[in-house]
């Protein structure tokens, strides 16, 4: 399991604070318990959780000053590669602590920077937070995540937004809305997810299945929304779940296979599961409801 800090902000005792895991050795949990005497294992979450409202940031710093023991001349070697090779770009700035990206929304470059060691988002800043250390996993990433940035600039949105207009390509755009607000998913009939619980689908990735209505789906109607969608489908209801629900949630030891993407739905992996609770914990702070 790699290295990861979760927001949770209650244990089962209502305290507030944060959960965090990492790979497992003696020295590692021994040096863990010395900077966080507080903490306490649970064996439901299979991670520690730290109390407190600051226990994010000083995790964050615990995770970076072990990542830094890992290799004790990675920081100055990603140093002299930034000044060998430097990336020069308005989205990148550089200070004593690391490098800071800030660039325009896009799901692609959240997915590029996961892929880059202990980069971290910081919600107050709005920023990308990588160390010198990694400076060569971020090189590696960085065009794809430049033109994604200067693809998602607003101008850039608005042109795209303008030649679409009047076409069909906005025209499906707009019934993929419409079909999205109904909150109903075809689902097959002989293999039916989990009532009530989180799983993942092709169409609206984590959800809940409130409902089986057992209406049959007409594709002739929907086809161009579901792709794969036959006669053999029913509708189901769903809602959007909620951080409690994603916490508590299982992931998946593998990816899906060819089976479960074909029949639309399947066990949330972790990184499924950490997006979800990611915008769930800003959905929370942003309605200032549980």
């Amino acid at each position: 399991m790699e290295d990861e800090a979760e927001t949770h902000h209650e244990d089962g005792d209502g305290k507030i604070g944060e959960n965090v895991s990492f790979p497992f050795d003696r020295m590692t949990v021994q040096r863990f318990r010395e900077t966080f005497p507080r903490a306490r294992w649970s064996e439901e979450r299979k991670a520690w959780f730290v109390p407190g409202s600051t226990a994010g940031r000083r995790i964050n710093r615990w995770l970076a000053r072990e990542a830094s023991r890992r290799d004790p001349y990675a920081d100055q070697k990603g140093r002299d590669a930034y000044a060998f090779e430097p990336i020069l770009s308005p989205y990148l700035k550089v200070d004593n602590n690391g490098f800071r990206v800030r660039t325009p929304y896009s799901r692609k470059i959240v997915d590029e920077l996961r892929q880059v060691p202990f980069a971290q988002w910081q919600p107050e800043l709005k920023t990308w937070r990588v160390p010198f250390a990694s400076y060569d996993d971020l090189h590696r990433h960085w065009q794809v995540i430049e033109e994604e940035a200067k693809r998602n600039e607003p101008e850039e949105r608005r042109k795209r937004a303008v030649a679409r207009k009047g076409t069909e390509e906005e025209r499906a755009a707009r019934r993929r809305s419409a079909e999205r607000r109904r909150r109903r998913i075809p689902l097959p009939a002989d293999d039916l997810p989990p009532i009530g619980k989180p799983v993942s689908t092709t169409s609206y990735r984590i959800i809940v299945i409130t409902e089986v209505t057992g209406e049959i789906v007409d594709p002739d109607r929907v086809a161009d929304v579901y792709r794969d969608v036959t006669r053999e489908h029913i509708w189901g209801r769903w809602r959007a779940p909620n951080l409690d629900e994603l916490v508590r949630t299982w992931p998946s030891k593998t990816e899906p296979g060819t089976y479960e993407v074909e029949r639309g739905w399947w066990q949330p992996t972790i990184e499924e599961l950490r997006e979800a609770r990611r915008k769930a914990r800003a959905k929370e702070r942003k309605t200032g409801t549980p």
